[in-house]
């Protein structure tokens, strides 16, 4: 038995969404036994483009019963069935969500008539409820109203389990399937044919723009756990995805160094964290006539060899503020205090440091390098050997004067010909650096040197 199912919402992706109208018809595969259909009060306003779209107004739903008057009709209806609707994740979970906001878990198989008509009715422009019906002369009664795309769907179904010879229908109940929690617009060939290897991939809309950009030790893997992400951005993203891409990279440190610069090439929708892409001022250090070594910033431009690159002055200042106070360095020689004498801060109580002579230069020096150490790669040129995509070449990440220049795939033989790390330029895939490709070489090196001491420990 099955339960046919659409609804009608508030609008605005799935954030805050509330139902203002269901419909459910109750089908055995050849008849409807029974229905279902209400408009709901959602209990918040419905915008003027959602009433322009389904002509549900505000004075419609205002003595509609709320969700939880009929929640247990919903329950019992669709109880011992499988919850059938056109792109099935976006009814599923509105209602799951409802359902969840009362205290009630609602579990029920899932079937998807869009993933459905793509392996029944294939090569179709547009799986879209409206160019479907149109295509198989299934008349919509009310479209974009609950009764009318449910009945439509529900002729729709009887339809595709006629033309059901290959048992489609059964593969996609089968656990192991997977099928129904697959985004609608998604084949599932796609999904098969990702490896299961360090790598990049690039989650498309129906017009091939990429809208994510993520990194994998696994890709499949990776890729298949976006699908049963329960965070509302996730199904959001998941909706909208039609097709994904991936590149191999062989390393887990030349995935994040791909991922990092494609993000900022390609701005995509969900990605945001490293969506900026410019840098202004760089951090610079350099010893005084006295010996001392100072940490100090300018316009990227101007300083030669910067230890790290930021966006701001004020996160600069702000990063130094936080290196004082963790390393106990001197805010004067910090460049965050000018023409004084001695140094204060209002987060350093008492004044241990060099510049009130109660340290030796030595020892304060000592702890700038630590510092130093803590947020850059150094300006060392640095050649950091990884695995290649294939067991006949090696991947690497390439630094020269501490910049970043890229990373690259170069034969194992023909790297032991190559000396010094310029001679790797030749070989590598231009990449612009940032503070965020900073960042993740100083961890991995940071990482590596802990190893590495841990393993003479012991």
């Amino acid at each position: 038995m099955y339960s046919v199912v659409d609804i009608e919402t508030t609008g605005n992706g799935y954030r805050g969404q509330k139902i203002t109208e269901i419909s459910i018809f109750v089908f055995d595969g050849k008849v409807v036994v029974n229905e279902f259909t209400s408009l709901v009060n959602p209990e918040q306003n419905i915008p003027p483009f959602i009433t322009n779209l389904t002509g549900i107004t505000n004075a419609m739903v205002r003595n509609a019963p709320k969700f939880y008057e009929i929640a247990k009709k919903v329950a019992e209806i669709t109880e011992d069935t499988i919850f059938v609707a056109h792109n099935v994740n976006f009814d599923y979970n509105i209602i799951k969500d409802e359902f969840k906001s009362l205290g009630f878990d609602f579990k029920r198989k899932k079937l998807c008539t869009v993933r459905l008509s793509r392996k029944i009715i294939p090569n179709l422009k547009s799986y879209s409820l409206g160019n479907i019906c149109a295509f198989e002369n299934i008349p919509i009664n009310g479209r974009h109203r609950a009764k009318g795309d449910a009945e439509a769907t529900t002729e729709l179904f009887r339809r595709l389990i006629e033309r059901d010879d290959r048992f489609i229908i059964n593969s996609f109940l089968n656990t192991r399937s997977r099928q129904a929690t697959l985004p609608p617009l998604l084949d599932k060939k796609v999904v098969d044919n990702l490896p299961e290897t360090f790598g990049v991939y690039y989650f498309k809309n129906t017009t091939k723009e990429v809208i994510y950009v993520g990194k994998a030790n696994n890709i499949k893997q990776r890729v298949i756990s976006h699908f049963y992400d329960k965070k509302k951005k996730e199904q959001n993203m998941c909706m909208e995805t039609a097709d994904i891409s991936f590149v191999k990279t062989g390393s887990e440190l030349l995935a994040l160094l791909l991922e990092s610069s494609e993000i900022k090439k390609i701005y995509p929708k969900y990605n945001r964290a490293q969506r900026r892409a410019g840098e202004a001022v760089g951090l610079f250090s350099y010893e005084d006539q006295k010996g001392i070594l100072h940490l100090a910033y300018n316009r990227l431009k101007l300083v030669p060899n910067a230890l790290t690159k930021y966006y701001s002055v004020a996160e600069v200042r702000n990063h130094l503020t936080h290196l004082c106070k963790e390393f106990e360095l001197c805010p004067k020689y910090c460049h965050l205090q000018t023409n004084v004498s001695s140094c204060f801060h209002y987060q350093i109580k008492e004044c241990k440091g060099v510049c009130c002579n109660k340290e030796s230069v030595e020892d304060y020096n000592k702890r700038v390098k630590e510092a130093i150490k803590s947020i850059g790669i150094g300006a060392d040129n640095l050649v950091i050997k990884e695995k290649g995509r294939t067991k006949n070449e090696i991947g690497f990440a390439l630094i020269l004067d501490g910049i970043y220049k890229g990373f690259g795939y170069v034969d194992i033989h023909q790297s032991k010909e190559l000396e010094n790390p310029e001679d790797y330029q030749f070989f590598v895939e231009p990449k612009k650096d940032n503070r965020d490709i900073q960042r993740i070489l100083a961890a991995f090196l940071n990482k590596k040197e802990t190893l590495k001491k841990a393993s003479f420990s012991n």
